[in-house]
């Protein structure tokens, strides 16, 4: 019978990992085992910070395996999702041996954490067709195959393409690369979306990975929360590989937060208004002049191709609207992706891009 484990590292396997303070579960009230300060700090009228947080807040885990319908075993928390890719490759890959396939354009972390590994970064181009980017499923696993790569990274829905990948094609890459590599699918906008999460997958396939984050839909990117959703063996393996306490203790606390009742369903509201008006603003877009293309978007911004991006790009910071420019990534040399605002903001750029001003 096959062990998931046997896709890490080989000598990372049993690997102990570092032993923190807070590791060990006493029960104790005067605490001198981990050389903190006995006072709060000046800046901190409470003693939260002075304590170092526990390694994985066990009421946070429980909290996010209940947001995404898994066990609380297949959790590991981070600081956001670019912690838990990083976690991946060094878990998986042997520096200057291994390698990681992605597919372009595509989220730059995945190859930026293969690179400072010491990994190749293989990669498989998405195919854009003649309605959005697509996934070459086909020449993924043949490259993932024969170049004996230890992990496929996906975004799905994709940044910056936006649009989201079909369940079904995943799970069967999953299984083609069976005891052969890890298929990591990155879900950060996957709230915005018409599909719905791979993490009930992992049941029957135990070499996928599903990266969530608190950073989009539950507006704390400041926070730094994500986790990575996995087969209980590889979760405990990525924790042994994971620095000491990753969870600020003001962290975990605004995540608890946001994760109450009353929190999700102000965030469920606000989801179907960044869904209203990304309809809206792609519709509105598609009908200036100067805009070659608007690709069908299931996350939380749009991607537009321009005639003059340059201009376009310059227009908007001079009325101070600051869009992210994609012209220096693979088949975008055209390209601007546009994050959905408030209706107010979205109104300031689509006048922006007109050349009209509001009335005040």
């Amino acid at each position: 019978m096959s062990d998931v484990r046997d896709l890490l590292r080989s000598d990372l396997r049993d690997f102990a990992g570092y032993r923190s303070a807070r590791a060990e579960e006493f029960v104790g009230d005067v605490w001198l085992n981990a050389n903190e300060s006995p006072w709060p700090s000046g800046a901190d009228g409470s003693t939260a910070c002075r304590r170092y947080p526990e390694p994985q807040p066990s009421r946070l885990v429980d909290a996010l395996a209940a947001l995404y319908d898994c066990m609380p075993e297949q959790i590991l928390i981070g600081r956001g999702s670019d912690e838990a890719i990083d976690l991946v490759v060094r878990a998986s890959c042997v520096p200057g041996h291994d390698a990681i396939v992605v597919t372009p354009p595509v989220f730059g972390m995945y190859a930026i954490a293969a690179r400072l590994a010491g990994v190749r970064a293989l990669e498989v181009p998405l195919l854009d067709g003649t309605r959005d980017f697509e996934v070459d499923f086909d020449c993924l696993a043949t490259t993932a195959l024969a170049k004996r790569a230890k992990v496929v990274f996906l975004c799905s829905p994709g940044n910056p393409a936006g649009s989201a990948i079909a369940s079904e094609r995943i799970a069967a890459l999953a299984s083609v690369l069976e005891n052969r590599a890890l298929v990591v699918v990155d879900e950060a906008y996957v709230e915005f979306a018409d599909v719905g999460s791979l993490a009930p997958l992992i049941a029957r396939r135990a070499n996928l990975v599903i990266l969530r984050t608190l950073s989009k839909a539950h507006a704390l990117a400041g926070a730094r929360i994500g986790c990575a959703i996995a087969d209980p063996a590889l979760i405990s393996a990525f924790r042994r590989c994971q620095a000491p306490y990753p969870v600020p203790t003001p962290s975990a606390s605004v995540a608890l937060d946001a994760l109450r009742p009353a929190a999700i369903e102000a965030t469920r509201r606000r989801i179907d208004l960044v869904r209203s008006e990304r309809d809206r603003v792609a519709a509105a877009l598609a009908a200036l002049p100067g805009i070659r293309r608007i690709y069908p978007s299931s996350a939380n911004f749009v991607l537009a191709r321009f005639s003059e991006a340059e201009h376009a790009y310059a227009r908007l910071l001079a009325d101070r609207i600051v869009v992210r420019d994609m012209r220096a990534l693979p088949q975008l040399d055209d390209a601007l992706r546009i994050t959905i605002g408030t209706p107010a903001e979205n109104d300031r750029l689509l006048a922006a891009l007109a050349g009209k001003a509001l009335a005040a």
